[in-house]
């Protein structure tokens, strides 16, 4: 197969940070993309929410953008090179699905699974915890699931969602009797790690719940402002609590 289009790129990229090339691209270290690469995952992902296709392939290629300078960088520091980067990839991806490339016979989604963490496992041997291997850089309510998510594989769970419930009452309660600001703070945290549970209990992606939550106010507030006859800041209450409702039956429909 011939990719002459990444081709070019990977070289666009090498002439930008080039003595010839474009100073901003030259100035650029890992450091200071580290908050690109961030938000062009994140503009990938709203693409994908929005099902637009168009966006979609855009982004991507923003992403790849991100992927390819961190190569070029790291080979103009003799650490590896764009092709290190996907031989290292492809050599971890045939290891893992030995279903596909091996003799290993898997019946389910479920098998194949289980054997994708053995041997994730197997190749990080250094990891000497089950909490090793979560990333300091994502969302907290991403690294909550994760934590969770791990403690539940080697047993550590609640016994029923009953119990999982009370525990989030529980922690609300802790909250209200918390007396300092440092303590509120704690008992907060409680409260949302116990509803990431409740979350993963019920098969429900916090972060993806929570930015639907997101979308969805803001389209009610948008609508309350579309329907407001005076400036915002003047209503009362019983005024906010009127457009309120009505916004909730409008974006209904």
């Amino acid at each position: 197969m011939n990719y002459p289009n990444l081709e070019r790129l990977i070289e666009i990229i090498r002439i930008l940070r080039s003595e010839n090339g474009c100073q901003w691209d030259r100035e650029q270290t890992h450091e200071t993309l580290r908050r690109n690469m961030l938000e062009e995952a994140y503009e990938a992902v709203d693409a994908i929410d929005d099902n637009d296709m168009k966006h979609l392939q855009e982004e991507l290629g923003d992403v790849l953008l991100q992927v390819v300078l961190h190569a070029q960088i790291a080979k103009e520091e003799n650490a590896f090179d764009i092709e290190d980067v996907a031989k290292t990839l492809a050599d971890k991806l045939v290891h893992r699905h030995p279903h596909v490339f091996g003799n290993v016979k898997t019946n389910s989604t479920a098998e194949i699974l289980e054997n994708w963490e053995k041997l994730k496992k197997e190749e990080k041997p250094h990891r000497t915890s089950v909490m090793d291997g979560i990333s300091k850089s994502q969302s907290a309510l991403m690294s909550a699931q994760k934590i969770s998510k791990k403690a539940v594989k080697v047993g550590f769970e609640w016994p029923n969602e009953k119990s999982l419930n009370e525990c989030v009452l529980s922690e609300i309660k802790e909250f209200n009797e918390a007396k300092t600001q440092e303590e509120k703070e704690e008992e907060l945290g409680d409260i949302l790690f116990a509803v990431v549970n409740l979350a993963r209990w019920n098969k429900i992606d916090a972060e993806q719940a929570l930015l639907k939550a997101n979308k969805k106010f803001i389209k009610r507030f948008k609508e309350m402002e579309a329907n407001a006859h005076k400036e915002l800041e003047h209503l009362s209450l019983e005024e906010w609590d009127e457009l309120w409702k009505k916004a909730k039956v409008s974006t209904k429909k």
